[in-house]
């Protein structure tokens, strides 16, 4: 989403609209900002403007877009970034009345994975997300360039390199859609593979950056996992053997973090990786206990786990990084994340802080039991 480039492109100007019943307007733009952060741009300035629902034109109205041009402007940012979802047009008129080159926010959370994906798979997976976002954008960039060639019936030349455009994403489209069903083949095969040899699967799963991988290598023992404090760090899946007190073995498998408003062409297109979720036997749901929005972040994380067909396995919260709470806090965070019923353990996986506890608790969902059967061969 382009529109006229001008000053610095890697300081932005943030925006949002809250209604009267949006509380979590304020934290969705600081977390805006950080992830823009990761990103390497500055935030520079926000506005929060007070509507009902978006101007369909330009989202926040042509008026706060020119008074907003021109604060950011002074604050020397060459990026709008809107907190929400923009269509085409909106994103256009935006860019033409502030002069700004203009993004929102699935198209951050876009930018990250790209930099985050190493792996072939993770690589595919975010370039499908990329081409189905581009295609409305490039509808509209067709109508824009389009203009008559000399007559009546005439194709204008910027419809003419629209339609070339939009097939050569439909047909990059399909091509990764084949590759990246082949990948979920062969997924599910290791899956079935797993099951006949007896191993039970527990899956962790997470608000971005609440420490997965950090649990994965501390309940796993293996130290060459790569952990990093920075968001969407794990795209692929990583499956690791965990010994449980009994003496059994279930597989642990991490996985992409989530975060509000996740872009639906990400879920999608991430539909392989995240079978690894909705196919387990139990979830490890990971809150970062330190965080004022745990509770925010858990419920997020519950909409996605529904959405992917994983909202009725068996979980355990997690709620780690006590470390940097003290006694008090945590008594009172844990209790309120087990208000729904959930079992809740309090951890430090960067300590080992009640990881034994997790372990028996793990062990105790299992129900090994009643399933001793499937692990005699474990």
């Amino acid at each position: 989403m382009n529109g006229p480039v001008s000053t610095c492109l890697n300081r932005a100007f943030l925006v949002a609209i809250e209604d009267k019943k949006d509380v979590e307007a304020v934290s969705s733009l600081e977390e805006l900002s950080l992830l823009l952060g990761n990103l390497g741009i500055k935030t520079v300035g926000t506005s929060l403007q007070k509507r009902q629902s978006p101007d369909p034109g330009s989202f926040i109205g042509s008026g706060k877009a020119e008074e907003v041009g021109v604060e950011a402007k002074t604050l020397d940012a060459g990026r709008l970034v809107v907190d929400g979802s923009l269509s085409p047009g909106q994103a256009a008129n935006l860019g033409r009345i502030t002069g700004l080159q203009v993004w929102d926010r699935p198209l951050v959370i876009m930018k990250i994975f790209e930099e985050r994906a190493q792996t072939g798979e993770a690589k595919l997976q975010v370039e499908l997300a990329r081409c189905r976002y581009e295609i409305p954008f490039l509808k509209g960039l067709g109508l824009q360039m389009s203009r008559p060639g000399g007559g009546l019936g005439t194709r204008g030349p910027g419809e003419t390199e629209f339609e070339r455009h939009r097939r050569k994403l439909e047909r990059r489209i399909r091509e990764i859609t084949r590759k990246i069903e082949m990948i979920r083949k062969r997924r599910e095969g290791q899956r079935k593979q797993r099951l006949k040899t007896g191993l039970m699967s527990v899956a962790l799963a997470g608000y971005t950056n609440s420490g997965k991988s950090t649990i994965l290598r501390r309940l796993s023992g293996d130290r060459k996992l790569v952990v990093a404090d920075k968001l969407f760090s794990t795209l692929d899946p990583y499956v690791r053997r965990v010994r449980l007190p009994c003496g059994y073995t279930a597989l642990l498998t991490d996985t992409v973090g989530f975060i509000r408003n996740l872009p639906p062409a990400l879920v999608t297109a991430f539909r392989a990786t995240l079978e690894e979720v909705s196919s387990s036997d139990l979830l490890l749901l990971v809150a970062d206990a330190s965080s004022n929005r745990f509770e925010e972040d858990i419920a997020v994380v519950e909409e996605v786990l529904v959405s992917i067909g994983a909202g009725s396995i068996p979980r355990i919260v997690i709620m780690n990084k006590i470390d940097r709470l003290d006694e008090d806090e945590i008594r009172t965070r844990t209790a309120k994340a087990g208000r729904s019923g959930d079992t809740v353990i309090p951890v430090s996986a960067l300590r080992g802080d009640n990881i034994d506890g997790l372990l028996v608790a793990i062990e105790e969902f299992l129900d090994f039991s009643r399933g001793k059967e499937r692990y005699l061969n474990c």
